[in-house]
């Protein structure tokens, strides 16, 4: 059975940390280019971060450069989101993604490339 399951999210005000998780059973995590998207009430998904399936290539959206960090564990099958100075447009439920891939070292950027997801966690930024 496939699961994907994120934590970590929360309230916190403008400026603090949060770093989500996402603990994957079910599938081969080494073989899986992983993503986090993320829809706010009222607005359609979007794209967070991504990173490849090997060589750590990651990609994220304009907004949140130098400020989340996308990373990998292969031995845990976790996937994190380090997500630091936050503001008030960062709040919204937080999904992972996942899929297998032939593009090994490339990350995935849209959603329709991905097979699998979690059923997300919220992310709240206060000011």
């Amino acid at each position: 059975q496939v699961q994907l399951v994120e934590s970590g999210g929360g309230l916190v005000q403008a400026g603090g940390s949060l770093r989500l998780s996402c603990a994957t059973s079910g599938l081969p995590f080494n073989r899986l280019a992983m993503g986090w998207f993320r829809q706010a009430p009222g607005k359609e998904r979007e794209f967070v971060a991504a990173i490849a399936v090997i060589g750590d290539s990651t990609y994220y959206r304009d907004s949140v450069k130098g400020r989340f960090d996308i990373s990998r564990d292969n031995a845990k099958t976790t996937l994190y989101l380090q997500m630091i100075s936050l503001k008030l447009e960062d709040t919204g439920a937080y999904f992972c993604a996942a899929t297998t891939t032939w593009e090994v070292a490339r990350p995935l950027l849209d959603a329709e490339q991905y097979n699998y997801w979690g059923q997300g966690t919220q992310v709240t930024v206060s000011s």
